[in-house]
């Protein structure tokens, strides 16, 4: 019986880790515009609320070269130096560095409509220590302030 309980208790746990896990760790929302106006508007948003924009990658043009056809997607690198910097300026909290900068990404599905996602920073800064949790909600909030003109309710 004890054994039959521990594949059930594992078995139950991969489910969850699998179907789960991958809902709450993303945020995805309809756009209220189309894509090309989407793009427009969160590269005006990222600007008005002082964020940089060091990166934007077409990943429909990158997958044309490489012979794939893909509806279109782009994803946006932001960053707020001034929280950036809280990271980046000490040792221990560097480790996250590979999670920067945020990113949000842009694409249209079958239906024809505009989605934006984006990690759920909010969700994970829970998991880290007190600078990097304290500097990732305040990323969060300002992604989510960048978004919410463009996003539908």
């Amino acid at each position: 019986m004890f054994i039959i309980g521990l594949i059930s208790g594992v078995l139950l746990a991969m489910l969850v880790a699998f179907i789960i896990i991958p809902k709450v760790l993303f945020i995805e929302n309809e756009s209220q515009y189309d894509f090309k106006q989407t793009a427009t508007r969160i590269t005006s948003e990222i600007s008005a609320n002082g964020w940089a924009m060091p990166h934007q990658y077409d990943l429909q043009m990158t997958m044309k070269k490489h012979g794939f056809e893909v509806r279109p997607v782009t994803v946006f690198s932001i960053c707020h130096p001034g929280l950036a910097h809280q990271i980046l300026e000490r040792n221990k909290e560097r480790i996250v560095a590979s999670m920067m900068p945020c990113r949000i990404a842009i694409y249209q599905k079958a239906d024809g409509k505009t989605y934006v996602s984006r990690m759920n920073t909010g969700l994970m800064s829970k998991l880290m220590e007190d600078k990097i949790r304290e500097v990732m909600t305040t990323a969060g909030k300002g992604s989510e302030r960048i978004l919410n003109p463009i996003i539908k309710d």
